[in-house]
């Protein structure tokens, strides 16, 4: 039996690392987890539903992209996330990622998730370079008191949990794939 180096594994977290390196790893894994649960489809396969809920595949792609977006501009330093997030009418359409996505073809909600993620990454490897997880971001709550980064990041793996559970009976519903992570030198093809 050949042994897999981590290269074969380049989402794992670390076995014995740092906070800041567990948190992200952690975060990166369920990226990665998500991407390959969502990748390679056709516009069919992003639009296939389970049951009586109206979440697809693409829906996920595109809300989890601005979530990334909004969460590294808006909360963490009270900017604008940028397009095509900052022309939405919110108060009209709140909803506006999950029921526009079947309007992008599956080449755009792949490249808007992957821009999403790599800015995200960017954003976050400056910010802990800054000042680390314990520095206050621009978000507060109800009585004045700001989040530190350690809430964003917790609050995106919570956010990528849920929504990497979705993909998983999506993505089973479309063609069967199953499984907790990608193969082995899993890279994605969309």
């Amino acid at each position: 039996m050949t042994a897999m180096s981590e290269s074969d594994y380049p989402w794992e977290p670390p076995f014995a690392g740092t906070e800041i390196e567990h948190l992200v790893g952690a975060l990166d894994r369920l990226r990665t987890t998500f991407r390959w649960k969502a990748d390679d489809l056709d516009a069919a396969g992003l639009s296939v539903r389970v049951g009586a809920s109206a979440l697809t595949l693409g829906a996920l792609l595109k809300h989890l992209a601005f979530v990334e977006d909004y969460m590294f501009t808006v909360k963490m330093r009270g900017g604008s996330p940028g397009e095509p997030w900052a022309s939405v009418d919110w108060d009209a359409h709140p909803e506006w990622p999950f029921t526009s996505a079947a309007d992008d073809t599956p080449e755009q909600l792949y490249a808007l998730w992957d821009a999403a993620v790599h800015r995200s990454h960017v954003r976050l490897t400056t910010a802990l370079a800054d000042g680390g997880l314990d520095q206050l971001v621009h978000v507060s709550g109800p009585d004045g008191r700001h989040a530190s980064l350690r809430r964003l990041v917790c609050d995106l793996v919570e956010e990528y949990g849920r929504h990497t559970g979705h993909a998983d009976l999506l993505r089973e519903a479309v063609d069967g794939r199953v499984g907790e992570d990608p193969p082995a030198g899993w890279r994605a093809k969309s």
